[in-house]
């Protein structure tokens, strides 16, 4: 079968969705209103609140929340076949993930940009707020451990992609300090130097590789686990201005490029999809996934779909920079629909690899021995692309390789290019990964610090400089631990079940917003329903993840996956409680129960921790 159907039709329903769905969602249910102030403007501090262009936040969130999910997850979860991923990444996109990105950051707007357990704890209860905070200090470890190996896998033993990864840095930081001190607003100078910079880098990483200072950017894995963690801590230490945004803000709008370009050349290629629709791994032990395709499909594709990351960022970073609420809409719902369609051209760029070398590439040599499966085009891939790219797990690799083919096969004369496009997916792959630690590490340092700021007042302060430097330390070495000492499928399949169920809890909290603002009730339906499947869903692969830890005698997974479990069930029940009180009202509770004098009033930062339910 051709991908073309599969392409236009996804996108078709993608359009579609944006357009009525989420103006419904927005007019409606959340009713936006820009006569509100937001706390970018109400709080600027030209550190972390700071009022900035609507196309850099855009730029900023998308980067942040599409990290290895979109393009790992649909890639490792084609072992099911292509219908699975599909169907779910085209369904859960449009009615979970994106609902939930646009309410939980609707509710850290109205909240002055507090985080999700600030929001839990004025919004349904204190026990639900302070179980909130350390649930998703334990999940954002994970998830960024969960991250940060897709890269170590891809750059080791590769100078080529490490110089192009590490030239990254010095560029964003220039295209900072040129668009927000030297020449503030010039959007359009500062995007043409850092994309000709950043391919400048891409270029003339292939004469680097082969040069005498080529060992100087190459690593092992071990080195990788160290180097990411650093990277990590620095990148939540320094001003959202100087890093974070500008190169969030670049590698976005690159990461939309080459995703469209991969589009064009899906359409002008026209590959037949090799893989089948369900394959006989659906039933369980997978070579690359061990359990069945319900529920490992769902937490595999991860971020394509539904991510619980992402409202970390839309309590975090997302909220203290959108001048406008209307904004919300644009910025939320429109970035998780971009990375929907990552997942699906990721998707479709792995399945127009022959199974053979699909599983060759994504399995260890002892894994893949097992399968009986020869290797059909492998050897002239690896010799295409300069580098041996057999048993690679954890699907970074094989996703370049189908991706780099695919540019290469455009037209007549390409396909000795195909190694500069592999470099370059590479890198594109990286700077996804790399934004979600940047933002990722710096949403977890505001967790730790509002939590550490009841035992000392000072670590509150966002700008405390001791307080940001022990901090972002402390989680940087938390998730650089298990990264260290972890590897693909060990990581990825906890990763998978705790940025799940997190989406799980965000979804609980969203209903409750929903319950206190809007006069129609049943409008809470569309958080209730997909809270309750990705409830279950998640919780059935979290004890199925137990056992095989349990089995293989890994307790750190076992106690994390266990604690996180039992944390967010009674973070549900609490919210099920406070829905219970909440639908026997027959007005507005909370959030706007002053509408009628002002415009869906932000809520105080002075606000009692817990608003009356009657």
């Amino acid at each position: 079968m051709s991908v073309i159907y599969l392409l236009v039709s996804a996108l078709c329903v993608l359009a579609l969705a944006y357009r009525y769905y989420s103006a419904f969602i927005a007019a409606k249910v959340l009713m936006l209103d820009d006569r509100n102030v937001t706390p970018a403007v109400s709080c600027n501090d030209g550190k972390d609140y700071v009022p900035t262009n609507k196309w850099v936040v855009f730029g900023h969130h998308f980067a942040a929340i599409a990290g290895a999910g979109p393009l790992i997850g649909p890639t490792l979860a084609a072992q099911y076949g292509w219908g699975p991923g599909f169907f779910w990444i085209l369904l859960g996109s449009v009615f979970a993930g994106c609902v939930h990105d646009m309410v939980i950051l609707f509710a850290s707007i109205r909240h002055q940009g507090q985080s999700l357990s600030v929001i839990a704890k004025r919004d349904v209860s204190r026990l639900t707020g302070i179980t909130t905070a350390f649930v998703t200090l334990f999940i954002i470890i994970v998830a960024l451990a969960g991250l940060a190996v897709a890269v170590a896998n891809a750059l080791y033993n590769n100078p080529w992609g490490v110089f192009t990864i590490g030239m990254t840095i010095p560029i964003a930081m220039v295209v900072g300090v040129y668009m927000f001190k030297v020449r503030p607003g010039a959007i359009l100078s500062g995007t043409v130097f850092g994309v000709i910079a950043v391919l400048a880098a891409v270029y003339f990483g292939a004469p680097l590789a082969q040069s005498s200072i080529a060992p100087w950017f190459t690593f092992s894995k071990e080195s990788l686990s160290i180097i990411l963690p650093v990277y990590g801590f620095c990148a939540a230490a320094l001003p959202v201005w100087l890093l974070l945004a500008p190169r969030d803000y670049l590698s976005t709008y690159m990461k939309i490029a080459v995703i469209g370009g991969l589009a064009l050349g899906l359409l002008l290629v026209n590959p037949t999809v090799q893989m089948p629709f369900v394959t006989r791994f659906i039933s369980g032990s997978g070579p690359i996934i061990p359990g069945p395709v319900w529920p490992y499909v769902f937490i595999t594709i991860a971020c394509g779909a539904i991510s619980g990351f992402h409202a970390l960022i839309g309590s975090g970073t997302t909220p203290k920079m959108l001048e406008k609420e209307t904004e919300v809409r644009m910025v939320s719902y429109g970035a998780m629909l971009t990375e929907a369609f990552i997942g699906l051209m990721a998707l479709l760029a792995a399945v127009t690899l022959v199974p053979n070398d699909y599983f060759a590439i994504n399995t260890s040599s002892a894994a893949f021995a097992k399968l009986n499966m020869p290797v059909k085009n492998l050897p002239e891939l690896c010799s295409l692309v300069g580098l041996d790219v057999a048993h690679r797990p954890g699907g970074a690799i094989s996703l370049a390789v189908s991706t780099a083919y695919i540019f290469s096969s455009i037209g007549e004369g390409l396909q000795h290019t195909m190694k500069y496009w592999f470099q370059f997916i590479i890198m594109f792959e990286a700077l996804f990964i790399l934004t979600t630690i940047d933002a990722g590490t710096r949403v977890a340092r505001y967790i730790l610090q509002d939590i550490l700021g009841h035992l000392h007042a000072p670590f509150k302060q966002t700008n405390w400089i001791p307080g940001v430097i022990l901090t972002s330390g402390a989680v940087s070495f938390a998730w650089g631990y298990i990264l260290y000492t972890g590897d693909v499928s060990s990581i990825w399949p906890m990763f998978g079940v705790t940025n799940q169920t997190l989406a799980a809890l965000a979804l609980a909290i969203g209903t409750t917003i929903i319950l206190r603002i809007s006069a129609k009730k049943h409008y809470a339906l569309i958080t209730a329903l997909p809270c309750a499947f990705i409830t279950v869903t998640t919780f059935a692969a979290g004890f199925m993840n137990i056992k095989l830890y349990l089995a293989k005698g890994m307790m750190l997974n076992t106690v994390l996956s266990i604690v996180i479990i039992a944390l967010v069930t009674v973070i549900i029940v609490d919210n099920v409680r406070v829905w219970l009180t909440l639908l026997k009202t027959a007005k507005p509770v909370g959030m706007n129960d002053e509408r009628e004098k002002i415009y869906c009033p932000v809520v105080s930062p002075h606000a009692p921790d817990d608003l009356p339910l009657a």
